[in-house]
């Protein structure tokens, strides 16, 4: 398989099932976000951290994978002429949504209780867990303005919004572990 294949040469691409769209379609943008997501999702993972948030990015990426095939399928294209559907064992479902949960709340055990709002920053690890948690927002409200036009499962919009609190906690948690300093916001008067 070559990786050029000309085919975008004039600003379109293809979608699961063949449908050919602009490159700048609410769904491509949507999808391509969560690409971006998981790449720095990776940086994180490459980081000098504990094994265990390791394991779990690497399982969050997994699951961003499949998001990225839902966002990328049109409705009418999720079965095929078979009556198979195209994603075929792939979703997202809610224990996937749990599993996040369980880990914010096993984290949030360890860190102080919040009092302000936290600058982002402090370690270049925090930092980065930061910069995917804004990724990760602006994948949420892309998918959302995508829900508004297509359809989009539910359970899609609500993995990014509890992905983004993970990222938030984890970057707390990170802070904790690699003994940064965590800055309060605090309001000028």
């Amino acid at each position: 398989m070559k990786i050029y294949t000309k085919t975008g040469d004039k600003g379109t691409t293809a979608l699961f099932g063949g449908t050919r769209v602009p490159k700048d379609h609410i769904r491509i943008e949507s999808y391509g976000t969560v690409d971006e997501l998981n790449s720095y999702i990776g940086l994180i993972r490459d980081q000098e951290i504990d094994s265990h948030y390791k394991e779990i990015l690497i399982e969050i990426q997994d699951r961003l994978f499949t998001v990225g095939a839902i966002l990328a399928t049109p409705e009418d294209k999720t079965v095929l002429k078979n009556g198979k559907s195209r994603l075929q064992n792939l979703g997202i479902i809610t224990s996937d949504i749990e599993f996040l949960e369980k880990e914010i709340d096993t984290m949030e055990k360890d860190l102080p209780q919040m009092t302000h709002f936290v600058l982002p920053g402090g370690h270049p690890t925090v930092s980065h867990c930061h910069i995917a948690r804004c990724i990760c927002r602006r994948a949420e409200r892309m998918t959302v303005h995508l829900s508004h036009n297509e359809t989009v499962p539910e359970i899609v919009i609500s993995y990014l919004n509890r992905l983004s609190d993970y990222l938030f906690v984890l970057a707390r948690k990170l802070t904790l572990d690699l003994n940064a300093e965590e800055v309060k916001w605090i309001p000028r008067k």
